[in-house]
Order: structure tokens, then sequence, then C-alpha cells
């Protein structure tokens, strides 16, 4: 088994023929939970961080292996932009029914950025190359994804 492959495929879940963003966002969406059980979102960030920058460099080389830049199959990036996304909106695992809810806008949304890319999110798409050019839209979709998620679940909470 190629670890790196392992590694940016999130266990090989960018593999998957049809929509391997989504698939790996929804993978790293599961993987997620039993960091939010143990610990809380601030380990769940750091985690993200920490997973960013050693992708960079795991991105580049795979890069010059294969001869081509942003592969469909890499899925490294969906992983850390839910996960910042999970983050940012503060989900946490005290209240089951809470934690689903913000779990899927979380998806919903940061998948929204990352799909259509507005603002920096897609001139960084754009003109970055190697690792941060793959890493930082997701990054920044995950940002994107959190705010709104964390906004939308309030105005829920306020109308419920």
């Amino acid at each position: 088994m190629n670890l790196r492959k392992f590694f940016l495929t999130v266990g090989f879940s960018g593999l998957f023929p049809k929509a391997p963003g989504t698939v790996g966002s929804l993978v790293s969406l599961f993987l997620a939970i039993p960091v939010l059980y143990y610990f809380d979102s601030s380990t769940l960030f750091l985690l993200a961080l920490l997973i960013t920058v050693i992708a960079v460099k795991q991105i580049n080389i795979y890069e010059k292996e294969v001869g081509e830049h942003d592969s469909k199959e890499i899925v490294i990036d969906e992983l850390a932009g839910m996960w910042i996304a999970l983050s940012i909106c503060n989900i946490n695992m005290e209240n089951t029914t809470h934690a689903i809810i913000l779990g899927v806008l979380a998806f919903i949304f940061f998948r929204v950025f990352d799909i259509w890319k507005p603002s920096i999110i897609g001139k960084i798409d754009e003109k970055v190359e190697g690792g941060w050019g793959v890493m930082g839209d997701d990054v920044l979709a995950g940002i994107a994804g959190g705010i709104a998620a964390g906004g939308v679940y309030q105005l829920l909470l306020n109308f419920l």
C-alpha cells in the first residue's frame, strides 16, 4: 500500500468514481466524530492545520510523480476544509441533535463554497500552484463554510 496515496486520498475515498470531493468530505465528517467525542473543536482545528502543512509537502511530491496539478483523487484538502468548518461553527458532541444539525450545515456550506469558489477562494484555486494551491482554496472554503453554518444555526435557534 502506498502510504502517501492513502493519506492524500483520505483512505482511498478520493478514488470513488463519482464526486470524489463530496465523498471525501463526507468521509472527513465521519472521521471528525471520534476526535470531537474525545476532545473538542479546537483540537480538530489544530489537527486540520497540521494536516494542511503535511499535505502541502506530500502534494508537491505527488504532483511531481504523476505530473498533474490538483488531481481529483486528492481529497485531503476536503478533510482539512471540512474539519476547519466544523471547528469554526464550534460543533461539540455533548448535544447529539445540535451536533448533527451543525455537521450537516457545515458539510453543505463547505461543499457550496468549495464548488462555487467565490472571491478569493477561486483566485487561490486558479493562481496558486502546488500544494498551497490545492489546500488553500479548501481551507478558505472551510472558514467561510464554518462561519455560514454557525450563522444559520444561530438563526435557526432564534426561530425555533
